[in-house]
């Protein structure tokens, strides 16, 4: 159970692992994403409006002065802000081919014509984790209301995840959303997927049992999704969801423990204590025996100094003195 995982390390500049599951605006042949349900809410201005003035657009030189980042996993929720909006949607319908269609993807198809994107831009887009609402979303960058559209899904499923990149700004207020008080991200990024079409999509190994592995996936993936007060909103917690998403060497080793009647024990975080000028931080994973109860410990290095987290240096053997 020893030994290093340079094999499967990745650089800096290497692709994401799962590229053809984390689809940034559309599917594979450009289509749009397919589409959740809308919830209504009773009143509230524009969110539109009040979110384009939270924070700076991308690029902006007041947008890199003490930000702080999300990377978070959760879901995206579009509500209606406005009783009049509503009504608004509802013209829109009536003018639009339904036949056969349920309403979630009546929704979804609405929303997707571009003569209806002025609708899109005055919704409400919730992000929530664990069910509850944790963020209200809002394009930094006005073109990339289409990545939004993109994020929604006709037939939603339990097992969807959607990844939200990007900058925290204030609290909300509560006239923005119908009382919703939670912090506005402008996001940079979103990405869509399915939990079964990601476990399929990490690299396996050489010579593994499929089924086992595939296993391990889940495991490590549910324990990311449902860890505790995982908002994607500390450093902590932006280095594990990038690990879990970015770092296919992470599921390998977990595969390898399982297989020798190790389980993992706990994910920590810690400094580095390497970083000078950079906020490096050691995620550390603990493996217990099950007969014997000796705990071995796994490391990979993560710089999440500014918005897009990167690998540092893969898993290794990690041992108290380390940290500095």
């Amino acid at each position: 159970m020893s030994g290093n995982a340079d094999s499967t390390d990745m650089s800096p500049d290497s692709p994401p692992v799962v590229s053809d599951v984390l689809v940034r605006s559309g599917g594979p042949d450009g289509a749009p994403h397919p589409s959740s349900g809308v919830r209504t809410a009773s009143a509230c201005p524009s969110c539109g409006d009040h979110a384009a003035v939270a924070l700076p657009p991308a690029g902006h030189p007041a947008s890199v002065s003490s930000p702080s980042y999300v990377y978070a996993l959760g879901r995206i929720e579009p509500r209606f802000p406005l009783l009049s909006l509503e009504k608004e949607f509802a013209q829109a319908v009536g003018r639009t081919s339904s036949e056969g269609l349920t309403d979630r993807e009546l929704f979804h198809t609405v929303l997707s014509h571009p003569e209806n994107r002025y609708l899109a831009q005055q919704l409400c887009w919730v992000f929530t984790i664990s069910d509850l609402d944790t963020y209200l979303l809002y394009p930094r960058n006005p073109v990339d209301m289409n990545v939004l559209v993109a994020s929604l899904r006709p037939r939603p499923h339990s097992i969807d995840v959607d990844v939200v990149i990007g900058i925290r700004g204030p609290v909300a207020p509560p006239e923005v959303c119908n009382g919703l008080m939670v912090p506005l991200v402008g996001f940079t990024q979103i990405y869509s997927f399915d939990r079964n079409s990601f476990v399929t999509a990490v690299p396996k190994p050489a010579k593994v049992n499929e089924k086992a592995f595939e296993g391990a996936v889940e495991e490590i993936l549910d324990r990311v999704l449902m860890m505790a007060d995982n908002v994607g909103g500390l450093d902590e917690h932006r280095a594990i969801n990038y690990l879990a998403l970015r770092y296919p060497a992470m599921y390998a080793k977990a595969y390898e423990m399982f297989a020798a009647g190790v389980t993992l024990d706990a994910v920590d975080v810690q400094p580095s204590g390497v970083g000078i000028t950079r906020n490096l931080l050691d995620v550390i994973f603990s493996f217990r025996d099950r007969s014997t109860n000796f705990v071995e410990k796994w490391s990979a290095r993560v710089d999440v100094t500014e918005e897009f987290p990167f690998l540092v240096m893969g898993l290794r053997a990690y041992f108290h003195a380390e940290q500095g």
